[in-house]
């Protein structure tokens, strides 16, 4: 029998947590790395380069990856040997350590879980509860996989309940390019193949958990029709061409994960979820010998990327900007912001509107009249920062918002990360606004360009307040100029189309 401490399972769950919101694992590293150095698009060049230096950054520093530290999933395969030194529940053991890891004050975690979801969505500020799944095993050990999940790329999960004789390869080559580019490729597909439909979910997350191999299996050779649907999908994926960010490019997928499960004859259940550009998991076990032990990686392993955009990007005067100048700007063109912008995002959008509809004044500090703002929520401050790691967040979910904030305020321009959806698109054409894009999953960064922040209205929505930054020379991509013209549908068509010209047998 072995004896298992109830504040080793606390310990541990709280220095993995801490561990993956900097490391990304060295896997991933090479594979972005290697699409780096094949990619022949700029604009996805330009993004990948952003990526792995966040990432260096961020294992310098020990600062977030990206400013959603995401929803805590922990699998547990529990050996039946197993007791315990403690009365705590499992689920109880791993919150404790969720709530140490996130408030630990020398690198503060974004709280962003809410409770009540369907109703008040307060914030619970310590990123409680995680999700768990456990299972008992044979054995006498603890086997952990813990994973913390970002909300844009979970939002792009997708399930279907296919007929038998249906292709997943099919379902897959369809659905991608529906989920658009808010789950910030390059990153890993998960896929969960049978069971049922809340079985294939699951298989689906926990295929995410694995390392990326699929260069190691195309050279050896599939061995059974799951490694050949691996290798089918990572084809057809990247033969779509939507890159990088979705701004066009060789390499959308880095890897394709699957787990099956047997299931009825009538039914072929399919899951598909995307992990992203901040791809964080870890796999530990517990053994009785106390708190596991995590071996940092080699900085000598990420290599060195060097990404000077100033002699091709236009500078930008945000205390100055017109109408005028904003109706120059080209789709894909790169700018160098500098000045002050307001951020917002879905609550904040939600309580201004109702202000303004009910007659009442906007907060004192809160003025968008030719005003930009940035859809972010970002990282507490630690130490000397000025801001923790504050990169974008999914545009698409301000759409309906769009129209009446542009009606309404004055702004003339957003900032967030992936496409805007046609609400969006028509609301910035009509009101001769534009949208820029920030790159996700370079957070810190990002973070290194602002100058001043301060929370000016809003302050009880945690992230979601309304702050005011004045940056200097962040970097972004003009992504819908004020005719509505999309950088995220030209782009993918433009390199789809070169990808079938070049590789015609790889798209079917």
């Amino acid at each position: 029998m072995t004896l298992i401490r109830n504040e080793d399972v606390i310990q541990s769950v709280a220095d993995a947590l801490q561990f993956i919101s900097y490391y990304h694992p060295l896997d991933f590293v090479k594979a972005v790395n290697e699409a780096y150095e094949k990619e022949e698009s700029p604009a996805a060049k330009d993004a990948m380069a952003q990526i792995l230096i966040n990432s260096r950054l961020c294992a310098e520093g020990k600062r977030p990856i990206c400013q959603d530290t995401g929803i805590v999933t922990v699998f547990f395969k529990i050996g039946m040997n197993v007791t315990w030194e403690g009365d705590m529940s499992v689920a109880d053991m791993v919150n404790e350590g969720v709530r140490r890891a996130y408030l630990l004050p020398g690198n503060v975690l974004r709280a962003s879980i809410l409770e009540d979801p369907a109703g008040a969505r307060k914030n619970t500020r310590d990123n409680t509860p995680a999700v768990i799944h456990t299972e008992i095993v044979p054995g006498d050990s603890i086997d952990v996989k813990l994973a913390a999940k970002g909300g844009g790329s979970e939002n792009k999960a997708k399930m279907a309940m296919l007929n038998p004789s249906d292709s997943i390869v099919d379902w897959v080559e369809e659905t991608l390019p529906t989920m658009g580019a808010g789950w910030c490729p390059p990153g890993m597909l998960g896929i969960g193949v049978g069971g049922t439909a809340e079985k294939a979910a699951v298989l689906a997350k926990e295929s995410l958990m694995g390392p990326i191999d699929i260069h190691e299996l195309r050279e050896r050779g599939p061995s059974s029709r799951i490694e050949e649907l691996r290798l089918e999908i990572m084809d057809r994926a990247n033969a779509l061409g939507i890159g990088a960010q979705g701004l066009g490019g060789l390499t959308t997928v880095l890897d394709v994960k699957i787990l099956d499960y047997p299931t009825h004859a009538a039914s072929l259940p399919v899951a598909m979820i995307p992990n992203c550009a901040a791809t964080r998991h870890a796999h530990f076990s517990l053994d009785g010998s106390g708190v596991a032990e995590l071996k940092p990686p080699s900085l000598d392993e990420w290599p060195e990327i060097t990404w000077d955009v100033g002699p091709r990007a236009r500078k930008v005067d945000l205390d100055s900007i017109t109408a005028e100048d904003i109706a120059k700007w080209e789709p894909g063109e790169t700018l160098l912001l500098s000045g002050a912008m307001l951020t917002g995002r879905d609550a904040a959008h939600k309580r201004l509107l109702t202000m303004l509809n009910d007659g009442e004044s906007m907060p004192d500090d809160v003025n968008l009249d030719n005003k930009f703002i940035y859809y972010v929520g970002p990282v507490d401050p630690v130490r000397d920062e000025v801001i923790g790691p504050a990169g974008p967040t999914t545009a698409t979910r301000m759409d309906k918002f769009t129209d009446e904030l542009l009606e309404k305020t004055g702004l003339i321009g957003m900032i967030g990360k992936a496409e805007r959806g046609p609400a969006g698109i028509e609301a910035i054409r009509k009101h001769k606004a534009v949208y820029l894009m920030a790159v996700g999953g370079a957070a810190y960064l990002v973070s290194k360009a602002i100058r001043k922040a301060k929370i000016v209205a809003f302050e009880d929505l945690g992230m979601e307040a309304i702050h005011e930054f004045v940056v200097e020379e962040m970097p972004v991509t003009v992504a819908v100029d004020v005719n509505g013209a999309s950088v995220h549908e030209t782009g993918p068509a433009i390199w789809k189309a070169k990808i079938a010209e070049q590789h015609p047998l790889e798209v079917t």
